[in-house]
């Protein structure tokens, strides 16, 4: 391994320890390196906090180093003044002399600004080390900038003869147990990592589940629901003001402090449009939990970006059909013997290609 990979790998080690907490910022880690050696690191914390380029600076005990030291640092160094003052000027200001910075930063507040502002100060600047495995650990923040809407990550459990539930007529009747305590650990932690989550009324009415974050640390997804009628119970989890909730309906109510309802024509509405919808929120991606026909409607138009299916081994014969992922080619592990696929739509898609009605 390079020399400045080996940095750059401890940066991505260090910024991936904020996963499900600083979003809809990109994950970031900084490592600034004296004469072969870590003299400080440090990586953004929490959405609104301070980025990794002040933590690694302010970490190191003799500030004389500084003159002689390179940073190392995942993504471009802000140039803009947002919850906090621009990184770059700072590292100006530190009199850092050279820094390796692992790929561009694709928000247009940036965008080689932040390299220029460096370049022009006389630092000698590297890019576009490890890049790939960069642009994947921020892959929803790239797709978000990039292709101007929200990266679509699409989940479900189902049988191992391909049925996702029982056939239920109401919520009298417990749902089928898929996962075991481990999976729903693991799903837990998706939801971590997605800004959103979205499901239908059906799943709303026959589960009345929370989407929240529960068996895992992180944030919990700001919740979005299309609910045709309106007519979710005020009781209902979904309802209890505890996290940003938006509600596509027909019948939108007064909004609340946590609760948006926003107006759908369901004769016409298009799944591009909710996408465009979540974009137009600063959302930079979305989980797809449910139901089987919402998750269908996505695969079908090819609207999403990465699957993951737990399989377990039970057989059941009859029930609700599991998704349809068109036997693309797939990665697999086992976890706690069950099967987890996981697909990636290497197509990607643009919303401009979807006709919204």
């Amino acid at each position: 391994m390079k020399i400045e990979e080996k940095y750059m790998f401890r940066c991505l080690q260090l910024a991936k320890i904020a996963e499900g907490y600083v979003s809809p910022n990109p994950m970031v880690g900084a490592v600034l390196v004296h004469e072969d050696k870590i003299v400080g690191e440090g990586f953004h914390h929490r959405y609104g906090e301070s980025h990794a380029e002040p933590y690694a600076i302010n970490s190191v005990k003799d500030k004389d180093v500084l003159k002689n030291s390179t940073l190392y640092v995942n993504l471009e160094p802000c140039s803009h003044y947002g919850n906090t003052p621009p990184c770059a000027n700072l590292i100006v200001r530190s009199g850092i002399p050279r820094v390796v910075v692992g790929t561009h930063d694709p928000n247009p507040k940036v965008s080689g600004k932040g390299v220029k502002i460096l370049l022009d100060a006389g630092i000698e600047v590297e890019t576009g080390v490890l890049e790939k495995e960069n642009r994947e650990l921020n892959k929803r923040f790239f797709v978000f900038h990039e292709k101007k809407r929200p990266y679509v990550f699409l989940k479900w459990a189902q049988t191992q003869d391909g049925f996702i539930d029982i056939k239920r007529k109401d919520n009298t009747v417990l749902p089928l147990q898929i996962s075991n305590t481990i999976t729903r650990q693991l799903t837990h932690k998706i939801r971590s990592e997605n800004q959103s989550i979205l499901i239908g009324s059906n799943t709303v009415m026959l589960d009345n589940p929370s989407l929240t974050v529960r068996n895992w640390s992180g944030k919990s997804p700001v919740r979005i629901i299309l609910n045709r009628l309106g007519n979710i119970p005020v009781g209902y989890n979904v309802m209890d003001q505890k996290v940003q909730t938006i509600i596509f309906t027909a019948n939108p109510k007064p909004n609340t402090q946590k609760i948006e309802y926003v107006k759908a024509d369901f004769e016409t509405v298009h799944p591009a449009y909710i996408l465009q919808q979540i974009y137009a929120r600063n959302i930079h991606s979305v989980l797809v939990e449910g139901g089987a026909k919402l998750l269908n409607s996505f695969i079908c138009l090819g609207l999403w970006d990465e699957a993951q299916v737990e399989v377990s081994d039970q057989l059941i014969g009859n029930g609700i059909a599991a998704p349809n992922i068109n036997n693309l080619p797939c990665d697999f592990k086992i976890i706690e013997n069950h099967k987890y696929l996981y697909y990636k739509n290497l197509c990607g898609f643009n919303l401009t290609n979807h006709q919204l009605k």
